[in-house]
């Protein structure tokens, strides 16, 4: 059970429950769209606020992998939740990953890897389509530690931006500018050089459940070629959809044709068809 408090919305009832697992560096209210869906199509719908983000407790330590699938753990037992749909998205697809090898599938029915980080971003000798190289995780870094408030309007614009074309308005930049801003520096920091650093190729041979993988096209934030679709290779029997000329933020974007395509998975776990 982890130490640390971690700020839970449940929709409660007896539907199957599904898991909604944030992106960087925002908290579990930028799944309100896929809340709504969700609860009336029945399911018990819980997302929780990953630590140091959001409404849950801003320690100092703990933004490595390892501990946010301890955290997810605590989540699951602490709510006794079984028969579970994790979806996690951006870098909370690396807690579904680092969960099944760290905690294995007993809890787990199917998961979603929605524009995740996974298999491995960082661009190495040994992991050339890394998409993340050293001078652009530096200048990322460095940003975010120099000017956070500079930083985190840039970074909102691109997660929804597909090169120019800004794919949302005022209203969803400015919800998601001030979710971001209510993360710890430590926080921001910690967890994203988590992301950016975090072998997943491990792990990603370990998930036998049922698995959908579904990104963006026009993702610039973690782009496709070198992270859904190596997911999806990774994962043979992976249900693959790719959403057209969607940004990294399509559960937002394009939050008609994402729950659509996640409802469909989790109704009758039916093979994915590209948009």
């Amino acid at each position: 059970m982890t130490d640390v408090r971690l700020h839970i919305t449940d929709s409660g009832g007896e539907g199957r429950p599904v898991v909604l697992i944030h992106g960087w560096p925002l908290s579990g209210e930028s799944w309100k769209a896929q809340r709504r869906a969700l609860t009336a199509a029945g399911y018990r719908v819980v997302d929780y606020d990953r630590r140091g983000f959001g409404e849950s407790d801003k320690p100092e330590t703990g933004y490595d992998y390892d501990t946010f699938a301890d955290d997810l753990q605590s989540v699951l037992t602490d709510l006794d939740l079984v028969d579970v749909t994790l979806v996690g998205f951006s870098m909370g697809g690396g807690e579904v990953a680092r969960y099944l090898s760290r905690h294995g599938e007993s809890r787990v029915r199917s998961v979603v890897f929605a524009a995740a980080v996974t298999p491995y971003m960082h661009k190495t000798d040994d992991n050339p389509d890394g998409p993340l190289d050293d001078e652009l995780y530096g200048q990322l870094r460095g940003g975010l530690v120099e000017d956070r408030d500079a930083f985190f309007d840039d970074f909102v614009h691109g997660f929804f931006s597909v090169g120019d074309d800004l794919k949302v308005g005022d209203g969803e930049i400015k919800d998601a500018r001030e979710l971001a801003q209510q993360s710890s520096q430590t926080a921001a920091v910690g967890a994203m050089d988590a992301w950016a650093t975090t072998d997943f190729r491990p792990d990603l041979p370990l998930v036998t459940v049922p698995t959908l993988v579904i990104h963006g096209s026009g993702d610039g934030t973690v782009p496709f070629e070198g992270s859904g679709a190596r997911t999806h290779a990774a994962i043979p029997h992976s249900q693959l959809v790719v959403i057209d000329d969607a940004p990294h933020g399509l559960n937002v974007s394009h939050a008609d044709e994402f729950n659509a395509a996640l409802l469909a998975f989790l109704g009758d776990e039916a093979p994915g068809v590209d948009a």
